[in-house]
């Protein structure tokens, strides 16, 4: 059922009237007993006439280097349109403006509070590249306000803070794509498929070692100055104190505003041992590890050295360790008693008897994973936001890596082994 909503321009942009989309298509299908879906779900619909106006919160290297290219790549096909942009960095905000007008020819608003881009009543939906810390806020901020999301992982630092955002998003009915991007990549949709013929047979262990020279965090260090920034914005709700340039371009580095490798680049490690194996939650984790190797005047807090373990109720331990001291020793592998897959490379992932019983099992030599097709991780997400469908990276996804990653954390400040009760939503030493 087509509902045509004719919005005036205003500023630059299409905008609704004060009696918006939403309300109309609430208010009819509310009236309608004949309508197959529910109001709530109904008066979220959006027509296939209709431009998706999209705004922008945190413009850094993900937001501005990935979120806004990824959505013009698909602009024209899913008439959709980047309208507003938000960041606590007047630099930042001011390049993404720039980006936004060449592409659409069209000025962006521009806002340094994510509060006064989501009280835009034109947006549909939002992108959340911020930092770490203000994942949770800015995502339970958008439900409240009924926008759409698509959010960088980690979804969260806290648990109790992850559990309160879900439950805001699932209230809301809002779509939700989490960033762990690699579930939408043909190869590892096609590493899911071969897993679920029990090929591998007895699947024990699943482990990734992603190491470098140098801990991510330094690339991030910059020259900003304190009157381009809003220093009070980006600390958020953490205890005031002057500014700081390091401590605001390299926070990848502080435990304050993130936890490092961990929640940084294994949580996109944990969500595809959940994609392929069709695992959720881990029952226990232990993790440990330091700064070994980068000791220098900046005090980086994030660990360039960890390695943490999950079991899970399927039956097999997962591992995952980081050394930012020697580049060296990269693996991705799910080992079975009947072979390996090896998805070290992510683009030419491999299946072979190595290792296994090579007289009783049905993998001969060594051969690439057969690709499975899908729509890329932000078609996928602006799909969704017009069919009301489930996307591939849902907010149960975003929900369970997180879970993973804030266990081992808890687990590396504890030095004590974690448990999850997935029936009380818990997180206890045990």
């Amino acid at each position: 059922m087509k509902l045509p909503i004719n919005s005036p321009l205003f500023g630059g942009y299409t905008m609704r009237k004060s009696y918006s989309r939403r309300k109309f298509l609430k208010t009819a299908a509310a009236g309608s007993a004949a309508l197959a879906l529910s109001a709530t779900s109904y008066a979220r619909v959006i027509g296939a006439n209709d431009r998706l106006s999209i705004g922008i919160i945190g413009c850094g290297g993900q937001g501005s280097g990935f979120h806004m290219p990824s959505i013009h790549k698909h602009a024209k096909s899913q008439n959709a349109e980047i309208t507003a942009v938000c960041d606590t960095w007047r630099l930042r905000r001011e390049a993404a403006a720039a980006k936004v007008k060449e592409w659409y020819g069209r000025e962006a608003r521009q806002f340094s509070s994510y509060r006064d881009l989501l009280a835009l009543d034109h947006i549909d939906a939002v992108t959340i590249a911020s930092c770490d810390h203000q994942h949770t806020t800015h995502l339970t901020a958008a439900a409240k306000a009924g926008k759409d999301a698509y959010c960088e992982k980690p979804l969260a630092k806290r648990f109790d803070r992850l559990k309160a955002t879900y439950d805001a998003v699932k209230k809301a009915n809002i779509i939700v794509q989490a960033g762990t991007q690699l579930r939408s990549f043909p190869t590892f949709a096609g590493c899911r498929e071969l897993y679920k013929t029990g090929i591998l047979g007895t699947v024990g262990r699943i482990e990734q070692c992603r190491n470098g020279e140098q801990p991510y965090w330094y690339r991030y260090v910059k020259d900003v100055k304190e009157e381009d920034v809003d220093w009070k914005a980006f600390l958020m709700d953490r205890p005031y104190r002057p500014f700081d340039p390091v401590k605001y371009s390299g926070w990848y580095g502080y435990r304050e505003f993130s936890d490092g490798p961990i929640p940084g680049l294994g949580s996109h490690f944990v969500d595809l041992v959940h994609y392929i194996t069709g695992a959720k939650f881990p029952t226990s984790c232990v993790c440990l590890g330091g700064t070994f190797v980068w000791k220098d005047e900046h005090n980086f807090t994030s660990p360039d050295h960890v390695q943490a373990l999950w079991i899970y109720p399927e039956g097999f331990m997962v591992s995952y360790s980081t050394n930012f001291g020697n580049g060296s020793g990269n693996s991705f592998k799910i080992f079975g008693d009947q072979g390996v897959l090896d998805m070290v490379n992510w683009n030419a992932p491999v299946i072979s008897a190595e290792g296994g019983g090579k007289r009783r099992g049905q993998i001969r030599g060594k051969k690439p994973v057969k690709e499975v097709q899908r729509p890329d991780h932000f078609l996928d997400w602006l799909q969704c936001i017009r069919s009301r469908k489930t996307p591939n990276a849902s907010i149960d996804a975003g929900y369970q890596h997180a879970v993973a990653c804030i266990m081992a954390m808890r687990s590396y400040d504890t030095g004590r082994r974690m448990i999850y009760d997935a029936e009380k939503r818990e997180i206890r030493e045990g």
